[in-house]
Formats: C-alpha cells, structure tokens, sequence
C-alpha cells in the first residue's frame, strides 16, 4: 500500500500579504499583519484623543492674544512667550511672585511624600513581620479610608486643624486653643488650618493608607532570612530595618514616593478648602485663581502657559524615571 504525503496548498499572494509576521522575532506567538494594521490604528485613535487636549492647550500658550480662538488650532500659527513670561513674572493679581508659588508647591509636595514615606514604610513594616493581636482588623481600618472620596474627608480635617490656634492675649500673654483662650477677643497669631503645616498634615492622612497597603505587600515578599542572619551577626533591629529592609525595598520605596507626589503637586482641593492667605497658595490653586466667572474674561494664554509650567516638572521626572518606575512597578507586580 503506498501511501501519499499531501503536500500544503500553496497560500496566493493576498492572504500571504496580510498573514506574514513582521515582527522579525523566531520565538513567542506569531502576529500577523492584519493583526498589526488593526492594533496600530487603534494605538493612534487613542493616541490622538490623548494629546488633541494637549496640543490645544500648547498652542494656546504660545499665542499672543488673550482671546480664546474662534476657530480649532492644533498647531501654533506663532511662537510667542509673552504669555510665559507674564505668568513668570505676575501670576494673578495677588501680590504673590512665581517664585514664592512654586517654593509653597515643592515644599508641599516633598515634605509630605517623605514623611507620609517614612511613617508607611514603619507601619508597612510592623503589619509585615510582627504578629499581634487585631493586626488584620488594623489593616482592613487602614484600607477603608481609600474606599471613600478624599473631599468626603475634608470637613473632619478642617475642624480639626482649625480647633489649633494661637492667640496674643496681650499683656505678653500667649494662648493655644484648644488648651487655653483669652479671656478677651485676642489677635490670632497663627491658626494650623490656615497654614501650609496644616494641610500638610491633612494630606499626609490621606496619602498614608496607600503608601501602608503598597509597600506592605512588597515586604512580605524580602525573605525573612536575610534579617535573621544579619541578627545572627549582631544587628540590632534597627540595623535590620535601615541596612537590610530599606534597601531591599529601594524600588518600592521610589515607586510609592513618585506616585504620590504626583498626587501632591496637583492637588487643588485640600489646599483650595484649607488655604486663605495668598502668600501660601500653590501652583494648582494660582491655575484655578486665572479663571473668571465668564469664559471672554479668561486670559487663554496666561492660563495655558501656567498650566503647562504645572505640568512640565512632574512630566520631566516622570520622563528620566520611567524605566527605574517601570522596574519597581514590575518587580512589586511578580513578586506579589
């Protein structure tokens, strides 16, 4: 009995065309063309809705005139900075120099990273190795304040920042609400609400239950070993934690940071609520005091420099960080 071998039909030129793989890679599943005309087409719609706000709001910026255009401009028909430099020079009518306002945002967004960091990693850490009792009912409490509106906490933080305030009685006399009052109607000298300290303080709650959750979960993951050997050695525990813990959770401790100053250089509510004196108002909130109550009123191209300025710091780091952010990111996601 012979048997016959059926050789494949030969595909015609069409079908050969649009199911070759142009991805040059031997190994891993093949992609055909078809497939990659489709995904690319569907990579540049979403590319143009992501960057049409963008390029809109450039070529504002770069226009000379304060009137929003009439017409839809994606490209700019000049390059003009004046509208940088009047943002650089005045912001708004408050007596406030750009300057000032970008020191105020800096030190708000930085301060309140680093300590909402380290009280984290503390806590991240004691949720992580030590064993006591209700440790699962703290962190479902720690993980409920993410299931709720940041501004839906807002009025709790104000009463409660408010209720610090300091009053000059006279006389020399120096009162601190809530543990003293003057007996008279005192000049207040300084009220924690009304104070880069206070929101300070009021976004660092809020930043907390993330940074807890996030890198709790990426310690579980360091071997125990490691610091039962360095123990062995004759480290003390705080050895342990700062020479073997916090380097071993590097990436986790930048990744965490990063994600939350973004947060808190663009966070407009808090201080909005909190803040009164323009000397102590930040980038975002300078952006908001630019619009008026009628759109012909809004200078169009101070308000799209100021938000470019807004935006350019965080999309520099982000830009030179992206592959050690990347890194973190993936290694949490395996290892977890």
């Amino acid at each position: 009995m012979i048997s016959t071998v059926q050789t494949p039909k030969k595909k015609n030129f069409i079908v050969r065309f649009f199911t070759m793989n142009t991805s040059g890679e031997s190994s891993g599943r093949e992609l055909p063309l078809w497939r990659q005309l489709v995904l690319q087409l569907l990579v540049l719609i979403i590319v143009a809705e992501v960057m049409f706000p963008i390029m809109y709001v450039i070529t504002l910026s770069f226009s000379s005139k304060s009137q929003r255009p009439s017409s839809l401009e994606l490209f700019p028909k000049e390059l003009s900075l004046v509208a940088y430099k009047q943002v650089l020079d005045r912001p708004t009518a408050n007596p406030v120099t750009f300057v000032e306002l970008l020191r105020n945002s800096f030190v708000l967004s930085v301060g309140v990273g680093l300590v909402a960091l380290f009280v984290a990693v503390s806590a991240a850490y004691a949720f992580s190795r030590f064993k006591f009792r209700l440790r699962q009912v703290l962190m479902i409490l720690v993980f409920i304040p993410l299931l709720m509106p940041a501004i839906g906490l807002a009025t709790p933080l104000f009463l409660l920042m408010n209720s610090l305030r300091v009053f000059d009685c006279g006389n020399g006399i120096i009162a601190v609400e809530p543990f003293l009052s003057c007996a008279s109607t005192g000049k207040l000298l300084f009220n924690l609400r009304d104070s880069l300290l206070g929101v300070g303080i009021a976004m660092i709650s809020g930043a907390l239950p993330f940074a807890v959750w996030n890198l709790k979960g990426y310690l579980d993951t360091i071997p125990e070993e490691l610091e039962e050997a360095a123990a062995i050695d004759g480290a003390n525990p705080n050895q342990v934690f700062f020479k073997i813990v916090l380097p071993l959770a590097a990436p986790q401790l930048a990744v965490t940071f990063f994600l939350g100053f973004i947060g808190h250089w663009q966070e407009f509510a808090m201080p909005w609520l909190f803040l009164t004196k323009p000397q102590s108002y930040t980038l975002a909130m300078t952006l908001y005091n630019m619009t008026g109550q009628y759109a012909n009123a809004i200078p169009w191209n101070r308000f799209a420099a100021m938000a470019i300025i807004v935006a350019a710091p965080v999309a520099v780091i982000y830009i030179a960080l992206q592959k050690q952010i990347v890194s973190g990111l993936t290694l949490g996601g395996v290892k977890g």
